[in-house]
């Protein structure tokens, strides 16, 4: 019996020792595998969910995904198929780009034998107009209402956005995805043609092309919904999980001369403001090109800062110049709106009333006849005293203009200003102010808020063979234009501030432009960026990327743009100072005076003529302040005064195409499976139940037991 149980156990470990080694081949090549079913799509963009105070928008996928049999929709007439006369629904479309229109996606949204979209992204840029924001950008957050100029409220005279459909701001049940490269375009195409496509009339035959999508969605409802869950998780769960954050980031500004930022300015101190934004956004998550909406005015701003700065008086000027960079604008003045809570709460070293003026640089890249016009507030120039400084404001921006190739205008005065973050400063208080911009009336933007909005929106092009770090330091036309403009901004600030009328020598310079742009909307992982970014941040999570940053201000602060836009203004603006990398990481940890005036970046510096480079430590007055919106400080989701804007969270997204069975055979294979399972558990029951049978070997007669 003692030989029988040895043989037996003998057996068990082999049994044992052979699933373990298919348990251990299978986790070696599940993931082999798994790429043999699938192919899974990387450069992809999502449709997420957004909410505020009454709304959510955006896309989200079941809790597991969507699958669908691919159709390729090239024109209206293939939605047909989709809707109606497909055999095999459910049916996940490739869009065409150039039908990706409200029309369109209306028709697609309600129909029950849909799944899911991937749109094409159309290269080069679509002909026809498109812009998926709203007619009436940030309409209800700006200074126009009933009791604020009404017959301007809700662009009741002037239609900004005469391109928008509205599409960003729907709600749409399942998923839709941009397909981003050409190459994986080609292979859902391919695999569609392959399998999906009867040949001579002959009816589809199994398997099947299935694209799968995944972007399930935490948060419904609306931003008061969300935030409550979340809130409720944070006091009552050991483990708990937001469903939704709001949207925040930073803002960038810094001053002419130096400012306490540990104290307030003195009331009798004045401030000209110069301001522009630092986002866009797109119907795709973080896909936010912005080239017009956003890159063409902070460039601008910069190289008038750089301008300024080199001048021998501009820290004898009697009224100071502030430049600020705002955040999350695209989402009802974020940046603005917090900057302005803080002057007014004393939580900000500058206050209103240090406020002089106010000129703010908008879309201002796509110039006809090199015409930029000025927009002035009708409302408060009422006030005699302000109409007087805005009409004084106008005056030294024309005549700033003078002898150079860019033509100011003043719009008519009886018009209302564009959205704009000086909305928000004028709601506050009455302040002259100006907005800079490429348009007269509607914008000239036809990709205003899309991902169209790139370098090839405004012109940015180089010669053939040109290399990376030549295309760097070529001066475009696109360079040239905003340089000039840059030149314009930067004498009128000048005299603005107090400066004297031999402003004629300040020029901007446009090598650093052409950076700039090269940086902002090419590529950022460039050699000039790499020389002036902090080296905390050059790691395999660099903010450097080999392509154009995208300006969606998400949820993650800083994001990728405020990070680069502060170094470039800290290296442009800035001062090297002899300081070791301990005292320039760590500088209020010492006794210095000037601790609470400036900021300190130890950064990596230039090769030169080595194969090493020369970090160094750079003093700079660009700082960084909040990027989030009031009403979530306060608690009041609900707010209709401030920005209410919330992301949802998610697990994953992603997508992936794979052949798909039919339904019968999905079916037999299930039935035959749970067979098999009921078989092997009925043998194994009976054959463990007669072991001792089964198992007992006959004993040698002659054998004796002891």
């Amino acid at each position: 019996m003692a030989s029988v149980t040895s043989r037996r156990n003998r057996s068990l470990c082999s049994a044992v020792t052979v699933i373990c080694m298919f348990h251990l081949l299978g986790s070696c090549f599940s993931n082999s595998v798994e790429r043999k079913i699938y192919i899974s799509l990387n450069t992809t963009a999502s449709c997420v969910r957004l909410l505020n105070a009454t709304h959510q928008i955006g896309c989200q996928s079941s809790m597991n995904g969507d699958t669908g049999v691919i159709h390729v929709v090239e024109k209206v007439e293939d939605l047909q198929w989709v809707l109606e006369d497909g055999p095999n629904p459910p049916y996940m479309v490739l869009l065409n780009g150039e039908l990706f229109t409200r029309d369109t996606m209306l028709k697609l949204k309600g129909a029950s034998r849909l799944t899911g979209i991937a749109v094409v992204r159309s290269k080069p840029n679509p002909h026809a107009d498109f812009s998926k924001d709203v007619l009436c950008p940030n309409d209800g957050f700006g200074i126009y209402s009933t009791s604020y100029g009404p017959e301007y409220a809700h662009c009741n005279q002037t239609i900004w956005n005469p391109f928008g459909d509205g599409l960003s701001y729907e709600d749409f049940q399942f998923p839709i995805f941009l397909i981003n490269d050409e190459n994986e375009t080609q292979v859902i195409k391919q695999c569609y043609e392959d399998h999906n496509i009867p040949a001579n009339g002959s009816v589809l035959q199994y398997p099947l092309c299935a694209l799968q999508l995944f972007s399930h969605m935490h948060a419904v409802t609306n931003t008061v919904t969300c935030m409550r869950r979340s809130s409720i998780q944070n006091t009552f769960s050991l483990n708990p999980e937001a469903v939704c954050d709001p949207l925040v980031d930073y803002n960038v500004w810094s001053t002419l001369r130096p400012v306490n930022t540990s104290g307030q300015l003195d009331p009798e101190e004045k401030i000209v403001v110069v301001a522009s934004r630092l986002d866009s956004r797109s119907f795709f998550w973080d896909m936010a090109p912005g080239a017009n909406s956003a890159v063409s005015g902070f460039v601008t701003q910069i190289a008038a800062a750089e301008a300024l700065q080199k001048l021998p008086d501009s820290q004898k000027l009697p009224r100071n110049i502030m430049f600020a960079f705002f955040q999350g604008e695209t989402f009802d003045y974020i940046g603005s709106s917090r900057m302005v809570y803080d002057m007014q709460k004393g939580k900000f070293p500058i206050g209103l009333n240090n406020i002089h003026s106010f000129l703010e640089l908008s879309q201002v890249a796509l110039r006809n006849t090199s015409t930029l016009w000025l927009h002035t507030d009708p409302i408060s120039q009422r006030n005699n005293s302000v109409m007087t400084e805005v009409k004084a404001l106008v005056g030294i921006l024309l005549k700033a203009s003078e002898n150079t190739n860019v033509t100011l205008q003043e719009v008519d005065q009886s018009k209302p200003i564009p959205p704009s973050s000086f909305q928000r400063f004028l709601k506050a208080q009455n302040i002259p102010g100006v907005v800079l911009t490429d348009h007269q009336g509607a914008f000239q933007n036809r990709y205003y808020q899309s991902i169209y909005d790139t370098a090839e929106n405004i012109q940015l092009h180089y010669p053939a063979g040109l290399g990376p770090e030549e295309q760097m330091d070529y001066v475009t036309n696109t360079a040239e234009a905003l340089t000039e403009v840059a030149t314009v901004v930067a004498r009128g600030l000048y005299k603005l501030a107090g400066g004297s009328d031999a402003s004629s020598i300040i020029k901007a310079d446009p090598k650093t432009v052409s950076r700039m742009l090269y940086g902002f909307l090419v590529k950022s992982n460039n050699s000039w960026f790499q020389s002036i970014v902090n080296t905390d941040y050059m790691k395999p999570d660099s903010i450097l990327e080999n392509k154009a940053p995208q300006y969606y201000v998400s949820v993650n602060s800083p994001a990728r743009p405020t990070s680069l836009v502060r170094f470039v203004l800290a290296n442009l603006t800035g001062t090297v100072v002899n300081f070791t990398k301990e005292e320039c990481q760590n500088p209020k940890d010492s006794s210095n005076p000037e601790k609470h005036l400036y900021e300190y970046l130890w950064v990596p510096g230039s090769f030169g003529n080595s194969t090493t480079r020369t970090p160094f430590c750079v003093r700079t007055v660009a700082h960084l302040s909040k990027a989030v919106s009031p009403a979530f400080d306060l608690n009041d989701w609900g707010s209709t005064e401030y920005s209410t804007w919330t992301e949802s969270r998610w697990k994953e997204i992603r997508a992936r195409i794979f052949l798909v069975a039919s339904h019968e055979l999905e079916v037999i294979t299930l039935v035959v499976g749970v067979t098999i399972l009921i078989v092997s558990l009925l043998a194994t029951y009976f054959i463990n139940a007669k072991a001792d049978i089964l198992f007992t070997s006959t004993r040698d007669p002659g054998a004796v037991a002891y």
